[in-house]
Formats: structure tokens, sequence, C-alpha cells
């Protein structure tokens, strides 16, 4: 069942519309992410205005809940209604909170196996999209890793750099390993599709609905 919330409807014109899914979930769990990061706000705070397009521009509104105005938010597209179903925002939602949780621990991760790297010279979307395909390889088993990293690589080439891809790839795979020596990594049913490291090109390798 396709879910919309219509609590506080969207001010500005609403003729189009997108349907929800994992891959585009990924997406919105980044850019609450770096909301986060940069306003200081919890996720809470910024989850509605991501993930159902729900504005306020009141005067009288928190400054939490004017986080863009109304130019900005047409300008970037943000007019475009999301359906979702219910199980997408679960796991956004499930991927979000874990990724949140373990970004000490995953943190620590990163930075050992990003030899000469420090974790603060490690470009903050990088950053961010490894702790989630960290999280997400531990916390849902029906999710292949080798899609979890292609997901991951996929986003980096759209928010990052030219050699984000490659970084993140030789990070997650080395993880990857670490994890699945210590016993850290369960799959069941379609997660168990492939559990080698490596990430691979959408043609090759099942990847999250469209």
């Amino acid at each position: 069942m396709a879910i919309e919330s219509t609590q506080n409807p969207f001010p500005l014109g609403r003729n189009r519309t997108i349907k929800g899914n994992r891959r585009l979930g990924r997406e919105k769990v980044l850019q609450i992410l770096s909301a986060c990061e940069l306003s200081g706000s919890t996720w809470r705070d910024i989850f509605q205005h991501v993930f159902f397009r729900e504005f306020t521009f009141e005067d009288s509104a928190p400054d939490e809940n004017r986080l863009l105005t109304p130019d900005q938010i047409h300008e970037a597209g943000a007019d475009t209604i999301i359906t979702w179903d219910n199980q997408e925002v679960e796991f956004a939602t499930a991927l979000l909170k874990a990724t949140i949780e373990s970004e000490k621990e995953n943190d620590e991760i990163i930075e050992r196996i990003a030899k000469n790297w420090e974790l603060e010279r490690i470009a903050l979307v990088d950053r961010m999209l490894m702790r989630m395909a960290l999280a997400e390889l531990v916390t849902f088993s029906d999710i292949p890793p080798k899609v979890t990293i292609n997901e991951v690589i996929e986003l980096a080439k759209k928010y990052s750099t030219d050699k984000s891809g490659t970084f993140i790839n030789g990070v997650l795979d080395a993880a990857l390993e670490e994890f699945k020596a210590a016993n850290k990594i369960f799959k069941s049913g379609r997660g168990l599709m492939d559990t080698s490291a490596g990430s691979v090109s959408p043609e090759s390798e099942p990847t999250e609905k469209e």
C-alpha cells in the first residue's frame, strides 16, 4: 500500500509524482545525514521534509521547520511528490537509525582500513556513504553485500568525486572481509545470493528495484 503524508500540505505546485523505492530511500538517508551534519538538527526534525516534502514557511515556525525557502525547494525539484510503500519507509528509517547508532564504531573501522587517511581528510559524503554501507551490511539479512556496496558507489557517483567510488569500494571490500571473519554478517533468503566481497555493475548483479 503506497502512503503519502498529508498532515502538512506542500504550499507549492504539485504536478509531478515519483514512486519511492530502496535506492531512493538510501539517497534520502544520505540527504538527512548531510542535513544533520550541517545544521545540527536531529534526524527526526528533518525526516518529514526529506521523505514527504513537508515544509513550513510561517515566520512563527521553529528554525528546523524552515530549512529551505520556497524558491530553493522549487529549484531543487523538491515540489515533486514521492509516494512510498510502508516497507520502504521502514527500511530507510531502520538504515538511518543503524547508521547513526554505529557511527563511532564504523568511523574507527573506516579510519583503520583507509591507511594514511585521517577521518577528517575523507570527504564528508564519502564518510557518510561508508557509514551507511557498514550499517546496512550487518543490519539487513535480506540484502546481498554486493548490492549494498554497489548502491553506495552509485550514490558516490552522483554526490561525490570521480575517485570516490574506487576509494569507497576498497574500504568496504576490506571491511566486509573483516565482518565475515568475525561472524558479523548474517544473511538469509535473497541476502544469500552472493556474499563475496567486491562491487558489481547493475547489469551483472541484482540491485534494488527502480
